[in-house]
């Protein structure tokens, strides 16, 4: 599979990842704005809640690994408040936000390498080992047997839509009507060791 990176990723991206045994990190595409790529959602007291990782100048004319982060904004407070707030009764948040917290709240350069780092995180806490690679150039047709996820999932997609998740219910930390496809630390706070299992369950047979 080739795909582009997310910011901490929804569980549609991730139980792609999971589906193939080889993926290849898209790394020589343009930035797109209002995509996954530097933005993600998690389930609050009052509602579902995207983060967004300030970018400077992004645009579609910039390469990935050119774009940098805004750091001159206070995002990493923020994303760190809303996510103790909103997970630090999770059962398992004391747990996992060790590893996620630092990350965060570093000052990276670059998005495409915070997203990176992240997502090397999520699969560890998982206990999944994904064959990862970075493209070398941008290809815009793939030939052969590599399946092209490139800008295919995005937050305005019904769950008819997904590509490779249908939801599999599990206890959230609030409400009681379940909110599918957030992002995978949603899963991770609130499931610990069984959210793999959880994921696996969620997988879609048949990609198209």
């Amino acid at each position: 599979m080739l795909i582009e990176l997310h910011y901490l990723p929804s569980l549609d991206y991730m139980a792609g990842l999971l589906r193939f045994d080889r993926v290849r990190i898209e790394a020589k595409e343009h930035y797109q704005k209002q995509s996954y790529r530097n933005r993600c959602y998690v389930l609050t007291s009052n509602k579902v809640d995207c983060l967004t990782v300030p970018v400077q100048d992004g645009t579609h004319k910039q390469p990935i690994r050119d774009v940098r982060i805004d750091n001159r904004q206070a995002w990493q407070d923020r994303h760190w408040r809303c996510l103790s707030a909103a997970y630090g009764k999770a059962p398992f948040f004391e747990y996992y936000a060790p590893y996620l917290e630092p990350v965060i709240r570093k000052q990276a350069d670059f998005l495409f390498d915070l997203n990176l780092e992240l997502l090397t995180i999520c699969l560890h806490l998982l206990g999944q080992r994904v064959d990862l690679s970075l493209t070398d150039w941008y290809e815009k047709e793939l030939f052969g047997k590599v399946f092209d996820a490139r800008s295919r999932l995005n937050a305005r997609q019904r769950e008819s839509d997904y590509l490779f998740y249908q939801s599999w219910p599990y206890t959230q930390n609030f409400g009681n009507v379940f909110v599918p496809n957030l992002s995978i630390i949603d899963l991770l706070f609130c499931q610990g060791p069984t959210a793999l299992d959880v994921l696996k369950k969620s997988q879609i047979r048949v990609v198209s």
